[in-house]
C-alpha cells in the first residue's frame, strides 16, 4: 500500500472512486436528494481544482490499483473515498492516518466535515463535533452532516 500526490492523469480516476462510493454507500444513510447533491459536490471541476492545488492524494494497493483518495486543504480533510470493495481493509485508515500527519506539521487542530458512515470512525480517533449543518437537497430532502474537530 502507498499514498502519492494526485496528478492530472489521476483525475478520471478520482472522480471515479467518489462515485463509485457515493453511489455503492451513501443510499444505505441518505435519502436520495442528499446523495445526487453529493455526486453534484464532487464534481470533476472541483476535483480538478483540488489536483491543480495539489491538495488531492491517492491510495494504491500492492499491485499499484487506485483504491482511495482524499483531499487536504490547510487543517482541513476533505473527499476521503476507499472503493467498497477495499472498505475494511486498512485503507481508509492509511489515508486518515496519512492525512492527519500531514496536517500535523503545520497545524494543531484538523477539521473535517463528518458523512454519516464514516462519523463513528472519526469519534473513535477523537474527533470532536462542533457543528451541525442541515442543507436543503432535491426531491424535498436535506442532507444532514457534523463538523468534527480534534486537537493534536
Amino acid at each position: 500500500m502507498s499514498i502519492r500526490q494526485a496528478t492530472l492523469k489521476d483525475l478520471c480516476i478520482i472522480k471515479k472512486i467518489s462515485e463509485v462510493t457515493i453511489t455503492e454507500i451513501y443510499p444505505h444513510y441518505y435519502p436520495k436528494g442528499a446523495v445526487d447533491f453529493f455526486l453534484s459536490h464532487h464534481n470533476e471541476v472541483n476535483i480538478l481544482k483540488d489536483i491543480n492545488m495539489n491538495h488531492v492524494f491517492l491510495c494504491l494497493d500492492a499491485e499499484q490499483n487506485a483504491v482511495g483518495t482524499v483531499t487536504i486543504k490547510a487543517n482541513e480533510i476533505c473527499r476521503l473515498f476507499v472503493l467498497p470493495s477495499y472498505q475494511g481493509k486498512r485503507y481508509g485508515t492509511e489515508l486518515l492516518d496519512y492525512a492527519e500527519k500531514k496536517i500535523s506539521c503545520h497545524y494543531s487542530k484538523i477539521l473535517l466535515a463528518a458523512s454519516m458512515p464514516a462519523k463513528k470512525i472519526y469519534l473513535k480517533r477523537g474527533y470532536k463535533d462542533t457543528e451541525f449543518n442541515i442543507i436543503a437537497t432535491n426531491n424535498n430532502d436535506f442532507l444532514c452532516y457534523d463538523v468534527m474537530e480534534r486537537n493534536l
